[in-house]
């Protein structure tokens, strides 16, 4: 309206006509820049829109919550809850998992084909290590770059169990009775070649589960145990038969780090050396170490080298070179178990193939 109440018209910017209107409370429109007519908000609309909001926010953040409480739950009683047993070498972890069936979580670190005495584990390894109920480990200095890991974990409360310091471990002998050099005197960790203190072996790791890993059906591991205990029992047997067709002269044995002492301790061969004279993967021999066991093989008229398919067989090489050419270097699984089918991916199927390459290579079958 004009000052003399004569109804007037203004022009928007854009040339659009634009109704005025007093401040009334009254719903009014305005004309926006491009002439589209919108409807404008009054400060009572404009809380009514804020509190709508802030509603839908509450609703939206109680729905999140009742989303993440629901996944905890679930989580919870689909496994993640499960109690865990942890195994270094992938020989426990082969019968540990014979032993706990499926009342527990085995993981096993050491992957097949993998050098006991030289594998490491990741942080996330590092981490389950400290964060299961039990940690079966060989012990005696094999895991040499696991072992501080194991520490940690026992250190942090986790009950450790060590299998070889448990199976009436062997000492080396002297380098001149064939034993690794510098290293008389020392544990053997390479109990397993011996079948009976695997059976030994498998009744305390029962008891450790049982003692240790909580919500376990003591019944159930000790009957599993119980009936691997004669699997190896059969295992010795089928052993005993088979080495017995090995001549009194070939029952001599050289391989390319010291690891068979108590298979020749258990069924009655001698250990002449090794091309590795320790007791670990990770030293190396000199060139007199390779002339003294030339000269000893000589002597016993050994012919057979024995290498671990897990070893470059380049050092079993040499010493066939050293020794004319005459030397056949047969590969053995003899610290650890191969991939799903590969032929040693058990620790009894381990042994079985183990001793048929090992009678074929002593008689020269």
């Amino acid at each position: 309206m004009s000052r003399t109440g004569t109804r007037h018209r203004t022009m928007s910017r854009t040339g659009v006509r634009n109704r005025s209107t007093k401040r009334t409370g009254v719903r009014k429109w305005t004309i926006s820049r491009t002439g589209t007519r919108r409807r404008a908000m009054t400060p009572a609309g404009i809380r009514r829109r804020a509190g709508a909001g802030t509603a839908h926010a509450r609703h939206l953040i109680a729905g999140l919550l009742a989303l993440v409480t629901a996944m905890t739950v679930t989580a919870c009683t689909t496994g993640d809850d499960r109690p865990a047993v942890v195994v270094t070498t992938n020989i426990l972890g082969d019968v540990t998992r014979e032993i706990v069936g499926d009342q527990a979580d085995v993981t096993v670190l050491m992957k097949p084909n993998a050098d006991p005495h030289s594998f490491g584990l990741s942080a996330v390894q590092a981490a389950e290590l400290e964060q299961a109920d039990l940690v079966v480990h060989n012990g005696l200095g094999l895991e040499e770059n696991v072992q501080r890991h194991v520490d940690a974990a026992r250190a942090a409360g986790v009950a450790t169990f060590a299998a070889g310091e448990a199976a009436d471990p062997l000492t080396f002998h002297t380098a001149d009775d064939g034993g690794p050099e510098g290293e008389e005197g020392q544990p053997d960790p390479h109990f397993w070649t011996d079948p009976d203190r695997m059976r030994k072996v498998t009744g305390l790791i029962a008891d450790q589960v049982v003692e240790h890993v909580k919500g376990v059906d003591p019944g159930t591991i000790r009957a599993n145990a119980e009936r691997y205990a004669e699997e190896l029992t059969d295992l010795t047997t089928w052993m005993e038969k088979s080495f017995g067709g090995v001549p009194e002269d070939r029952r001599a044995l050289v391989t390319n780090h010291h690891v068979f002492g108590y298979l020749a301790d258990r069924f009655g061969f001698e250990v002449i050396g090794a091309v590795v004279p320790s007791g670990t993967t990770l030293a190396s021999p000199s060139s007199s170490d390779l002339r003294s066991l030339t000269e000893a093989m000589e002597r016993a008229g050994v012919r057979t080298v024995f290498a671990d398919s897990s070893q470059p067989r380049r050092l079993a090489d040499v010493l066939r070179t050293e020794t004319g050419g005459g030397v056949r270097v047969i590969a053995l699984h003899s610290e650890s178990l191969t991939a799903e089918g590969a032929g040693a991916d058990t620790y009894l199927r381990m042994m079985r193939s183990n001793t048929t390459a090992m009678v074929t290579g002593l008689t020269g079958g």
